[in-house]
């Protein structure tokens, strides 16, 4: 029996974005829905009526108006949605020019900016208008090797103000990842800072972006943000200018939002790249402005009010979804650096003096956090505190136990889960319902989401397959570089013509609810029975002997048998009291069969850029296998010790 951890009272309920929603919906259809679960069936029985419905409220702001939802509801890949609409992306993040404050800035480095609503838009404005000088029109690409800051934000608004498309990745990326990436979009504008500031270091990205430059000619201005030093040296880099020199002073007027149709491609999103050079997946937008809206608004329950945290880098597309804040007014709080230092009390103290009242991370920094022994309930006040939001992995029963004992037991634990390829999340929060430890709230409204067993049919109860049944508008419109479909076809339609299959392993209880056992691709076979890794990590995660861990399948006598990788906290060994406890632990919450055959120390947990674990690329090693890609690692050198283990040749 799931363990609910948390119900809101029917004050917040009613006061809900998402209540007001349903209501709107009752009034306009005639019905009479009361509850989450009917909202949703009615969404993805009724898509073209939720989108259209969803247009209205969120107040998508427009020039010319759509002709029809949809063409065809059955199409997937390949629907088209709000044909003949023509809009702007930015006009809608800065449809708000007051004096609230827009961005709260805070480095590692311990500067503090803020910028209003008004000084964004006049900033952004100056920006474009430089930006059409030097020859920006619709469908140049324009790119960021940038930390999380406002220059980023101001960057990517005046790009898509002129109708180019906006791609980024942050400065902890390597030359080759970096030319991986924007070698192959070929952008026309390169913003860079001169560096950056991680764990108290500073980093310069100069070098870097320079050699960078020297091998895209398609760069016509590298434009560089001074943050680490007041006037940095670019005397010798070719094509290089200073932000306020580029930006235009005189201009800070109007900006001319350039009107173009929804599926007007707005980002360029990448695959971690691990298996080869990244994908490059073209999102529109209106389909990202609308999904995240709806994601925001009813799921996150935002309102102006709100003071929203997200910790990412701009390689991440949580900055995406964290920045479209902006077209529901809120504050938003950017942070650059390590969320550990000077010490894990980092980001809690930045909660307590910013006020902030949703709090956004991820699930290995909630396991990290748990495991350094902080308890931020007792130490600081976090009383605006309303929501934690976590994605990257799943979050752990134990991890879902830790928020309301030692961060606040009044509030959303919202874990959320989708894809870079989305721009957004399959399953999400509720503000209107419960909170179960280990599961993700609901599934999000008009995502025809189902869990497929092994013969392709939908299940609950029983773990299978996510895929997603039905279009949804933030699907990428294409891949780069891939004129035939061929690619975005493989990627997610190949097993199951005309349903998306996303490659993550699921459980839809019988509550609506939803439980992520990890990456399908990474799906251990023992005896031929499917067991999802994030059921190992949901034991191991609660043992404060283990600082971090990670399970592969090694084929073995033809079958496949566990091994469990263990990084041990400071002060432990792995002795074979400590590996009995891991298998009792794991043999009596999860089953015999998740017991490994193999328990292992290591020095390191290989991750990727956007800190989610490499389980294949481990594979890989210990099979004698190539990576193919590992600069989409961030800690690519971890990989070395899984080459050649004695232990894994051994009965």
């Amino acid at each position: 029996m799931a363990e609910l951890l948390w119900t809101p009272s029917e004050e917040k309920v009613r006061a809900s974005n998402m209540y007001k929603f349903m209501n709107q919906v009752n009034h306009r259809y005639n019905l009479a829905l009361s509850q989450y679960p009917e909202l949703y069936q009615w969404s993805i029985d009724n898509i073209p009526d939720f989108w259209a419905t969803w247009w209205q409220e969120a107040g998508i702001i427009h020039s010319q108006g759509y002709q029809r939802v949809i063409d065809d509801i059955n199409k997937m890949p390949g629907a088209k949605w709000f044909e003949g609409a023509k809009l702007n992306f930015a006009e809608n993040l800065l449809r708000y020019r007051d004096q609230q404050t827009a961005l709260i800035f805070r480095g590692e480095d311990k500067v503090r900016r803020t910028l209003s609503y008004a000084e964004l838009y006049r900033q952004v404005a100056r920006l474009s208008s430089a930006l059409k000088d030097a020859g920006v029109k619709p469908g140049d690409r324009v790119a960021g090797f940038m930390p999380n800051m406002p220059e980023t934000i101001i960057a990517m608004l005046a790009a898509v103000s002129c109708g180019a498309t906006w791609s980024s990745c942050s400065p902890d990326f390597g030359i080759k990842g970096v030319m991986d990436r924007f070698g192959q979009i070929e952008p026309k504008i390169l913003f860079t800072a001169d560096g950056y500031f991680f764990k108290g270091k500073r980093l310069d990205s100069l070098e870097k972006i320079s050699q960078v430059t020297a091998r895209l000619d398609s760069v016509k201005k590298l434009v560089v943000v001074p943050y680490t030093t007041e006037g940095p040296d670019i005397g010798n880099i070719d094509r290089a200018v200073l932000f306020d020199d580029f930006c235009n002073p005189a201009d800070d007027g109007e900006i001319d939002f350039v009107q173009l149709p929804f599926d007007h491609p707005l980002y360029i999103m990448y695959s971690s790249g691990t298996t080869g050079l990244p994908k490059c997946m073209v999102q529109s937008a209106g389909g990202i402005l609308i999904h995240h809206l709806k994601e925001l608004v009813l799921h996150t329950d935002l309102k102006r009010s709100d003071t929203i945290f997200y910790f990412t880098t701009c390689g991440w597309m949580m900055w995406n979804w964290l920045v479209s804040s902006l077209a529901v007014g809120a504050t938003l709080v950017l942070y650059d650096g390590n969320p550990f230092h000077p010490s894990p009390r980092a980001l809690w103290e930045m909660a307590q003096q910013e006020k902030i009242t949703v709090f956004g991370t991820s699930a290995g920094y909630i396991s990290a956090l748990m495991n350094s022994g902080l308890k931020p309930a007792r130490e600081f006040d976090l009383k605006p505190l309303r929501a934690v939001l976590s994605t990257g992995s799943p979050l752990s029963v134990e991890g879902f136990r830790f928020v309301y004992r030692n961060v606040k037991s009044d509030l959303q634990l919202a874990s959320i889960a989708g894809g870079t390829d989305l721009n957004g999340c399959f399953a999400l929060g509720n503000p209107m319902g419960p909170v179960y430890a280990g599961e993700l709230q609901c599934r999000g409204l008009a995502m025809k989401v189902e869990a497929f067993d092994e013969n392709g049919k939908p299940v609950v109860g029983r773990q299978g397959e996510l895929v997603c049944t039905a279009p949804f508008p933030s699907m990428p419109i294409y891949f780069w570089n891939d004129p035939d479909g061929k690619k975005y076809h493989a990627a997610y339609f190949d097993v199951y013509p005309g349903v998306w299959r996303h490659g993550d392993y699921i459980e839809i209880t019988e509550r609506g609810g939803v439980i992520f056992y990890g990456r399908s691709d990474a799906t251990l076979n023992p005896g031929g029975v499917r067991i999802g890794t994030a059921e190992i990590y949901r034991q191991v995660d609660q043992l404060e002997e283990i600082e971090d861990s990670l399970v592969v399948g090694q084929n073995w006598k033809n079958d496949v048998r566990v091994i469990l990788f263990v990084k041990l906290a400071p002060g432990y060994e792995l002795t074979d009291e400590l590996k009995d406890k891991i298998r009792k632990t794991i043999r009596a919450n999860a089953s015999p069969r998740h017991v490994p055959a193999k328990i292992l120390p290591t020095p390191a947990v290989p991750y990727t850029l956007n800190m989610k674990k490499v389980e294949l690329a481990v594979k890989n090693v210990i099979h004698g296998l190539p990576v193919k890609n590992k600069d989409a690692l961030a800690n690519p050198e971890a990989l070395d010790y899984y080459a050649d283990i004695k232990e894994l040749q051994e009965d």
